[in-house]
């Protein structure tokens, strides 16, 4: 068993194990089934924190987890009996510079952090449609927001990152240093390192934005499916809309629309004007302070139930399979159990498929995400009867136009991530998984894990086998 004092003694930051006050809170993530019991958590305070933290669970054999925000439900951040570097407490800084336009942000800071003060100063940069989730596991896997249609991915601008190798060394990772590494972490996620400061391009920001909630019966699906081809056949850069097939809390179904127009209300409501045309039931949209845009889907997605997410791709709405996936989820709800929702992202994706594929780590695709989110009450793990679920409301949208099975990495839950062993350097699954998800720029990971990370310690997140 390992003796934790001379770890206690090398590192600034706090260590938390199980027979302390603060391990449920230390362990605690957004998804409840995402919880693991590790052996020890470190608040590590810097990057030599980090340093100590690896060469210690090396030394004692300790798998290796990191956390930013702790919002994957996959349990990426999590590890059983083992080691957690927790980068939330102390490295959450935010520092702009507004004559650079940059924002030099720490690995365990929130979108919130960023969204707040960047627009101090007039600025923004592509982050998380859910404020609550770490700039992290975002960034590392790619990010999509808001303003992607007019900035692309968060990735696309990520001007450098401060990460912490398997062997100790803390690199500078830009387009001038450590070259290959920058191209890995654009994507390829915690596959590399422990990533310790993020330096994001910003970007001029109006104070206000037009956006909110608009919800719709189910009876007005076909007419929203054509608004909406018509719509996206002529989509611009500041402009982006999510809608929502979920149920109420009164058990009926319905479409929610999250509507973003960079803009004013008048403006907003001009360029939307077929939707409102076709009669919400709930119109909330309104113009709202820059800060807030981050917020609309965080009363769908707080903190401590259970969820397993799962994402596809569609390249054309469908009204059709929104209808049976609308009627399946009142059936799923009724049985009281699960609470169903797809999540159709429609999000301008010019911008990012203008940036070659081989630019990045990052598998680009020309379809909408879909997310589906299967969420329950209470601390059992329902995630097998939640993938069931998934895999059902997932079928219909697969019979729809243009649908690919393949998602969004950082909506993959299934991760085959081990628990039990230092290494996973093997597996034919775990790399069939990691090598779908990354399609042709899989062997070029492959052979910068082979220099960074040989022994394959950050195996937490889609792991790749070193070459």
């Amino acid at each position: 068993m390992a003796d934790f004092t001379s770890l206690a003694r090398s590192v600034k930051g706090e260590l938390v194990t199980s027979e302390d006050p603060g391990y449920d809170a230390a362990i605690a993530r957004w998804a409840k089934n995402a919880e693991r019991k590790a052996r020890v958590v470190v608040f590590v305070k810097d990057a030599e924190d980090v340093v100590h933290s690896i060469a210690f669970a090396k030394e004692n054999k300790l798998p290796i987890a990191v956390r930013g925000g702790g919002h994957n439900a996959g349990g990426s951040s999590s590890v059983e009996g083992g080691l957690v570097i927790d980068l939330s407490r102390h490295l959450n800084h935010v520092r702009v510079d507004p004559e650079q336009k940059l924002g030099y942000v720490g690995g365990g800071a929130l979108w919130r952090d960023v969204d707040k003060e960047a627009i101090k100063y007039g600025l923004a940069t592509v982050g998380g449609t859910v404020n609550h989730t770490g700039v992290g596991g975002l960034t590392l896997g790619g990010g999509y927001g808001w303003l992607t249609g007019r900035y692309g991915l968060t990735i696309d601008n990520l001007v450098q990152v401060t990460i912490v190798t398997a062997d100790g060394s803390i690199l500078t990772a830009n387009d001038s240093e450590n070259t290959d590494l920058f191209w890995a972490v654009r994507g390829g996620g915690g596959n590399f390192g422990v990533a310790t400061e993020f330096v994001y391009r910003l970007h001029p920001q109006r104070k206000t934005v037009f956006a909110g909630p608009v919800i719709f019966t189910p009876d007005k699906v076909e007419k929203l499916i054509e608004a909406t081809k018509q719509w996206w056949d002529n989509v611009k850069a500041d402009e982006a809309m999510i809608q929502v097939a979920t149920v109420g809390p009164d058990g009926r179904p319905a479409v929610i629309l999250i509507l973003f127009y960079n803009g004013s209300e008048e403006e907003g409501r001009a360029n939307y004007k077929a939707f409102f045309d076709i009669g919400p039931v709930v119109d909330m949209a309104k113009e709202i302070p820059y800060e807030q845009l981050n917020t609309q889907q965080n009363a769908a997605a707080e903190h401590g139930k259970g969820y397993y997410l799962k994402g596809v791709v569609q390249s054309a709405p469908d009204h059709r399979s929104m209808l049976e996936v609308l009627d399946k989820s009142a059936k799923i709800a009724a049985e009281g159990v699960f609470h169903p929702a797809l999540i159709y992202e429609y999000v301008p994706l010019d911008k990012v498929n203008a940036v070659p594929i081989h630019s990045t780590a990052f598998r680009r695709q020309f379809g909408s995400n879909i997310l589906t989110s299967i969420s329950w009450e209470g601390s059992l793990d329902r995630s097998n009867g939640a993938r069931d679920v998934a895999k059902d409301l997932i079928d219909i949208v697969m019979r729809g136009e243009g649908s690919e099975e393949l998602g969004y990495t950082n909506y993959g839950h299934d991760l085959d991530t081990p628990d039990s062993k230092v290494g996973h350097p093997s597996g034919e699954h775990v790399a069939q998984k990691a090598e779908a998800a990354f399609a042709s720029n899989y062997p070029k990971l492959q052979q910068i894990k082979k220099i960074y990370d040989p022994e394959n310690i950050f195996n937490r997140w889609f792991p790749i086998t070193p070459a």
